[in-house]
């Protein structure tokens, strides 16, 4: 390396420098190189080998090592060890200075900006003048950073080296009009003399928005600092706190927002920082600005729900967004300020958004569509619930939906609608009636029939319903023909072939050749496509379809006679009705598909029904039953989900302290405390310090994640303590020299197994005699799946020259650390549980005995939320829940728990646990991890 410094050509030394710098960077002395430097590069015009030496300087030592004796005497009691400047650093202050004095800006500038990297006290004071002299150079370049420079020796060494820094600063900021230098000088004020910013800032407020972005966020800084010390002095901010919030920059304006809500609960500081916000949310096209909009907003609607509540038609203008997690958090704000006042604008303008979800269905926002509708609906849902008289004004217009992708939610809210409010069911049925046959999704079919079925409760309803049902059913069999069987195979067949291709050569007008290519598709048998939804339903095999088809034509002819249809009608409907459920039976028998398994309960389901309308007994028996209990069960289930969301809604109100509880000042308290008085507030001082309810759990925490990585009796010891942050997992490596050589080129050689990343390397290390050191890698984690980290430590033994290896012993990563528990609706859950390929299921083998307490075991163990509510107090001998966490990823994970009691087994569980995910680690890891923690409940610390 030193012959290389010497050699004229400027790359070359700025190899060799960089090699110096790496070097000594990993532990090497190099002393020879200082003056190698010194001599042959300190004074070169190269300017990339001039940012190496600014390097060079910042590693190298500065300071001559302690003879043993000075150490033995200061270990003695004696007079500590005195630092004496290298005689060498005299000549680089002397290069320093002349690079000050450069004529070039440039130099100048990164020669201050290094200088804001030097805290030796010895070489900035012969470098003071030429700082202050920088502060009147002519470019802004020099004097911006001269103004940094000035911060930096002030702050480190104001009283020594320039104790006259404020005043000196105060008379460069007044005549300065650079937005750069303005803003480092103003900078140093606040930190180092505040009055004199707060006397600057008082003379100069009309032109804070003049001043540029940084020097605006130092002002609110200032404000937040001088406030919080001094309330009575925010009289002398409120004018420029309201000036920024119209400033351009949205960091600037959303800020002023911040601070003027943090300072100050006046209705009309709140007003204009809510107004502020809104403007950014509805102005800002970065989605993650509009979120943390949003979060701001929704901490306002706590406190000042009136206030928020007259600039809601602004919030829903956020609706507009392309991305669908920007329009729910949307919806989740504003449908909590939705008030009688406001309500019918609310629904105007979300049944306008549901129309526009239909015109946007051939864009590029098809994406977007199915998921903002189902936002929509059930927003509408909420307010139709919470205010009825908005009900009737938007039940039939989302009837139109029925037969879209939002089908589900949409039947849902109508027959919570039907039920809550019997002044609507006659509107609402004859809409239904005619719109069932645009009905194309199974489970809406199904919740049409059951509405129909129990709430046509007059002879007009009962009898359209009845014609329109069979009529989309028409006659029995269900049963695919073999004409129909064959011509749909021909049209399968073709239309998997695809489009042919023709090409023939023809003569154009102007009696040239040319070559023209056709596609030729096969003919589509519109017959086919004529058939009623429903009975193509019936016919493609749907048992389950079949068996609520039964049961409400069922309930209709049992309700024809209560309602004054005349003998000969009721007749004929029983007639028609038992000859359908016929048919289905013999389709159920006959098709095969994949609710076979279904037969035996839709056989039973509909003699049930055959029994219902031909026995009197049977009728007798069981048309209460039929007509009844369905509606009863029905208006119980909304109750209990009413009484839930109470229940939620009041644990948001929770009051954590009573305003007659005692408030512990433990600075006011008497040292000479009395024997026994407790200090009540030690416990939550460190819980808000550590985050931690528990002091002992942090201790607790970090030995749980320590890994021993060789043994004691190898040469190197080595530990990892292992930090998981989401994305990242940091390595903080502790490794013991346990010989008495010293060990030079000591390396940790890492590797990964899984869907992790290596992104920082360990560095080589020199390692003295019986010494330690500290060796950190970054590692990056891209999805849910447990991984392996395994390697090797190299080493050389310096005086024996030879090399050692150490295998290291794996650090398993437990998939624990990624998930997290999250909640959904059982709709959303059933589809991800339809749509998920990837399947692990695990059977029961465990010593706990009770049901309750095995699924909060795994809940627990797998860090999941238990979807499905039960009571406790029950003893039942199954259960089956549902349980679903997401990955810090946005991977979703779903476990079904399926376990029943066994007397014959004596009293031991017995069932399967079904994993289901999206991708194939995320669904073994989590199974691996149930195998592992449910054979038995860890045991309890005492």
């Amino acid at each position: 390396i030193a012959k290389q410094l010497e050699s004229n050509d400027p790359k070359i030394k700025r190899h060799a420098l960089k090699a110096a710098i790496m070097a000594m960077l990993g532990g090497e002395a190099m002393p020879r190189i200082l003056m190698q430097v010194i001599r042959f590069c300190i004074n070169s015009d190269d300017k990339p080998l001039k940012k190496l030496c600014m390097l060079y300087w910042e590693v190298v030592p500065k300071y001559q090592e302690p003879s043993s004796d000075e150490v033995l005497r200061a270990a003695a009691g004696g007079q500590p060890v005195q630092r004496k400047l290298l005689p060498e650093m005299i000549l680089v202050c002397n290069a320093l200075m002349n690079d000050l004095n450069h004529p070039n800006e440039f130099v100048r500038g990164s020669m201050l900006r290094f200088l804001c990297k030097v805290k030796d006290e010895e070489i900035l004071g012969p470098l003071i003048p030429s700082i202050k002299s920088c502060l009147q150079h002519r470019h802004q370049y020099v004097r911006k950073n001269a103004a940094m420079a000035v911060f930096h020796a002030h702050r480190l060494h104001g009283d020594t080296l320039i104790p006259d820094g404020p005043e000196l600063m105060e008379a460069f900021i007044s005549a300065e009009t650079d937005i750069g230098a303005r803003r480092n000088a103003f900078l140093m004020l606040y930190n180092e003399s505040e009055e004199l910013a707060i006397q600057f800032l008082a003379k100069n407020l009309d032109d804070v928005g003049k001043f540029g972005d940084g020097f605006a966020l130092l002002v609110l800084d200032l404000t937040r600092k001088a406030c919080r010390r001094d309330p009575n002095q925010k009289s002398r901010f409120v004018r420029v706190l309201f000036q920024m919030l119209s400033a351009e920059s949205p960091a600037v304006s959303y800020e002023a927002a911040w601070t003027l809500i943090s300072l100050s609960s006046s209705p009309t500081a709140i007003r204009a920082a809510a107004v502020t916000y809104t403007n950014l949310l509805n102005s800002q096209n970065d989605n993650n600005v509009k979120m943390i909009v949003l979060e701001r907003l929704e901490k306002l609607k706590g406190k000042h729900s009136k206030i928020l509540q007259e600039l809601l038609p602004d919030i829903m203008r956020g609706l507009s967004s392309p991305n669908p997690d920007v329009c729910e958090k949307v919806l989740d704000v504003a449908m909590a300020l939705v008030t009688h006042k406001n309500v019918a604008d609310v629904v105007t303008t979300l049944k306008r958004e549901v129309g526009k979800t239909t015109q946007e269905s051939s864009d590029s926002s098809e994406e977007k569509g199915k998921v903002y509708r189902n936002m929509l609906i059930q927003a509408i849902h909420g307010c139709a619930v919470r205010f009825p008289d908005v009900a009737e004004s938007v039940v039939h217009t989302l009837m139109d939906f029925l037969s879209s992708d939002g089908g589900m939610q949409v039947i849902i809210f109508v027959r919570a609608i039907v039920e809550k409010y019997p002044d609507l069911r006659p509107a609402i049925l004859t809409k239904l009636i005619n719109t069932v046959d645009e009905v194309t999704n199974t489970n809406v079919m199904c919740i049409c029939l059951w509405i129909l079925g129990e709430y046509c409760e007059t002879s007009e309803t009962v009898k359209d319903a009845f014609d329109t049902i069979t009529a989309q059913l028409g006659e029995a069999p269900f049963i695919v023909q073999p004409k129909d069987k064959k011509a749909r195979e021909e049209a399968a067949a073709a239309a998997a072939k695809g489009p042919k291709l023709v090409t023939k050569n023809v003569v154009l007008a102007d009696g040239t050749y040319a070559t023209q290519t056709m596609y030729s598709e096969p003919k589509v048998n519109s017959a086919l496509d004529n058939t009623p939804n429903l009975r193509k339903m019936i016919v493609g095999g749907d048992i389950f379809l079949g068996s609520v088809v039964s049961s409400c034509l069922t309930k209709m002819c049992l309700r024809g006679a209560d309602v004054g249809l005349d003998a000969l009608t009721v007749k004929s409907m029983t007639v028609n009705s038992l000859l359908t459920m016929c048919g289905i039976v013999k389709m159920a028998e006959v098709t095969v598909s994949a609710q076979k398994s279904s037969l035996v309960d839709c056989s039973d389901r509909v003699t049930l029904c055959c029994r219902a309308l031909l026995d009197p007994k049977a009728n007798a028996i069981l048309k209460q039953a039929l007509l009844s209990e369905g509606k009863s069960s029905f208006a119980i289930f909304l109750k209990s989900i009413q009484g839930k969301e109470a229940k939620e809604e009041s644990k948001e109100d929770v009051v954590s302290t009573q305003a007659d509880d005692l408030i512990h000042f433990r600075q006011l308290k008497s040292l000479t405390a009395q024997a026994g008085d407790l200090d009540l507030d030690d416990g939550s001082d460190l819980a808000r310090a550590t985050g931690y309810a528990d002091g002992n759990s942090l201790l607790t925490n970090e030995l749980s994640h320590v890994y021993q990585l060789s043994g004691f009796a190898d040469p190197v010891y080595a530990e990892a303590f292992v930090t998981v942050h989401d994305y990242d997992i940091l390595l903080d490596i502790l490794v013991i020299n346990r010989t008495p050589n010293t060990l030079a080129n000591l390396t940790v050689e890492l590797s990964t197994m899984g869907d992790m990343k290596i992104v920082e390397r360990p560095q080589s290390h020199t390692i003295g005699p019986l010494d330690q050191i500290n060796i950190r890698a970054s590692i990056k984690v891209s999805s849910t799946e447990t991984g392996h980290i395994f390697g090797t430590i190299v080493y050389e033994d310096a005086s024996t020259q030879e090399k050692g290896y150490i295998n290291m012993n794996d650090i398993h990563m437990d998939i624990m650390d990624y998930i997290r528990p999250a909640t959904c609706t059982d709709e959303v859950f059933r589809s991800m549980w339809a749509e998920f390929e990837w399947e692990n299921k695990v059977a029961i083998t465990t010593s706990i005995t009770d049901l309750i307490e095995f699924l909060d075991h795994i809940v627990s163990s797998t860090n999941m939320k238990s979807l499905t509510p039960f009571d406790r107090n029950e003893n039942g001998s199954f259960l089956a829940a549902n349980l679903y966490a997401k990955s810090v990823f946005g991977e979703d994970a779903l476990v079904n728990v399926s376990v029943e009691k066994k007397d014959d087994n004596d009293g031991k569980l017995a069932g399967y646990i079904r994993i289901r995910s999206k991708t194939q680690g995320i669904a073994l890891s989590l199974g691996d991890r149930i195998t592992s923690v449910q054979r038995g409940l860890p045991p309890k610390n005492e």
